[in-house]
């Protein structure tokens, strides 16, 4: 690790809990999914954590900003999408396919939260009124995991047993661009801010990127067996990734240099990695906590 990140734990349930993904609220907070108990959760930096409760085994997953400025998360055990205000008002809805598993979520350029169904094989999308749409993927059994909005105005996903980057556009038309490496897995999938998007590929232990042209760059990390699992871009231009299997978070340049740095619990499990209302980085821990990384252009 290199002394130009800090980084401190900070406890936000006990491991039961089980923190997993993690993003910044409108409220200036950060709001977390607790998928094994069936939680809300939401820290001010500094403060002290607060939750909401759904049900015990809805398994809240990732949970992003919608256009409305409310939090929007996927259940994926109840099959359910959710919405929560930052006053704690919580609305979900229903899916027309059952046990369709949502996962990934993110908002779209047209007002609309999209979203990948894993079980279903499915695309969705979701306006803040609670209309929903579906469209199938062409490929049997790809798995879509993660989504984000692309700079070209698409939505980019992961397609975890198909080893492939999907593309679906507004429209509902998808594009498919299979992996160099077999087995790979991609999951987590982030914009960065060279225009391409990045993802991670935790079978093959490697940081993807692929251009709005299709082109795709592969990096192996230090450790193949790290298991990366998320990936978002950092307050420094790089793109910053969790290794779940390692218990540390990583960055990489838009050039491929890649760094890694422990983090202070053993076995902690990352998750989910965003950018802090603080200008930090943040990752939310399945041990209990969470975890700020503070870089030199963030530190206090």
């Amino acid at each position: 690790m290199t002394s130009t990140v800090q980084i401190e734990q900070h406890a936000v349930s006990d491991e039961a809990g089980g923190p997993y993904a993690i993003t910044t609220g409108p409220d200036g907070a950060l709001w977390f999914t607790m998928v094994r108990s069936g939680r809300i959760g939401r820290l001010e930096p500094g403060g002290e954590p607060t939750g909401h409760r759904l049900a015990p085994d809805s398994g809240p997953t990732i949970i992003v900003g919608g256009p409305d400025g409310a939090l929007w998360f996927t259940e994926y055990q109840a099959h359910r999408i959710g919405r929560i205000t930052t006053a704690g008002e919580i609305a979900e809805f229903e899916l027309p396919t059952a046990e369709s598993g949502p996962y990934g979520l993110v908002a779209g350029p047209d007002g609309a939260m999209w979203f990948t169904e894993t079980a279903a094989n499915q695309i969705g999308r979701i306006t803040p009124d609670g209309q929903v749409r579906e469209f199938p993927l062409p490929i049997a059994g790809a798995f879509p995991s993660a989504i984000t909005a692309g700079a070209d105005g698409a939505m980019w996903f992961t397609m975890n047993m198909a080893n492939a980057i999907g593309r679906i556009g507004l429209d509902g038309e998808v594009a498919i661009h299979p992996l160099p490496t077999e087995a790979a897995g991609p999951v987590g999938i982030a914009a960065g801010p060279d225009g391409a998007i990045w993802f991670v590929e935790i079978g093959a232990g490697q940081i993807g990127r692929i251009g709005v042209d299709g082109r795709i760059d592969e990096f192996p990390l230090p450790d193949r067996a790290a298991r990366p699992h998320a990936i978002t871009a950092g307050p420094d231009g790089a793109m910053w990734f969790t290794e779940w299997g390692a218990g540390r978070v990583g960055s990489i340049t838009a050039e491929g240099v890649i760094e890694v740095h422990e983090l202070p619990a053993p076995g902690s499990e990352p998750h989910g990695i965003a950018l802090g209302p603080d200008g930090a980085l943040w990752t939310a821990l399945e041990i209990g906590a969470l975890a700020r990384i503070a870089t030199p252009e963030t530190r206090r």
